[in-house]
């Protein structure tokens, strides 16, 4: 990425919303400023409610001409209508991207691996996702340090996602080596549009 550029914002649904307002917070975030991509990332795996809130996000999405891939149901991207998927690890990325085709996004989530992240680059991923990025007290413990993304930003032409325990230091210091930050923080903020600013205020 150049030094001149800002990372772009990767947003991601909170794991469990109301489809009564979420549609109207996730309207005002993308009405705000720029967003390069949704993801959906239900934590439920009842397929009805995730066929709802995904038909709810892409109306949103769609009318502002924001891609929406879902976390992990790779079988309900095109009965969905959705651009891609997001899926966790290096297993299950060639089958979806012979799956979807060339032009659907497909990206993976590699922790803190470096081989993961570079098998997943070298597997067709469309962009790759380390983290958490500080400590979130959830997992094993296990932080993505920022010399990964300074490594991977000089060596790989993958993009990289920095997500997971995102601060305003957090995101002041990964800013020069990230393409993009997934942020799922701001959600239980009274306004999420305004805590989206605050936050990347510090990418500069």
């Amino acid at each position: 990425m150049s030094e001149t550029e800002q990372p772009q914002i990767y947003l991601i649904t909170p794991p469990e919303f109301e489809l009564s307002t979420f549609p109207d917070r996730l309207a005002g975030v993308l009405d705000s400023r720029a967003i390069a991509c949704v993801r959906l990332a239900l934590a439920s795996q009842d397929e009805d409610r995730i066929a709802r809130a995904a038909d709810a996000c892409r109306t949103v999405c769609y009318d502002r001409d924001v891609a929406l891939v879902i976390e992990t149901h790779l079988r309900m991207v095109e009965r969905l209508g959705l651009d891609g998927v997001h899926l966790t690890g290096v297993r299950g990325l060639r089958d979806a991207r012979k799956a979807l085709g060339e032009d659907a996004i497909v990206g993976a989530f590699c922790g803190a691996s470096r081989h993961d992240g570079m098998a997943a680059g070298e597997t067709g991923a469309d962009y790759v996702a380390f983290g958490p990025v500080a400590e979130t007290g959830l997992g094993d413990g296990t932080v993505a340090p920022q010399d990964l993304f300074a490594w991977w930003s000089e060596m790989i032409e993958v993009p990289v996602v920095a997500e997971g325990g995102l601060t305003p230091e957090v995101v002041a210091a990964l800013a020069p080596v990230t393409d993009f930050f997934g942020i799922r923080e701001i959600w239980p903020a009274e306004d999420p549009a305004a805590a989206l600013a605050a936050l990347m205020v510090a990418a500069g």
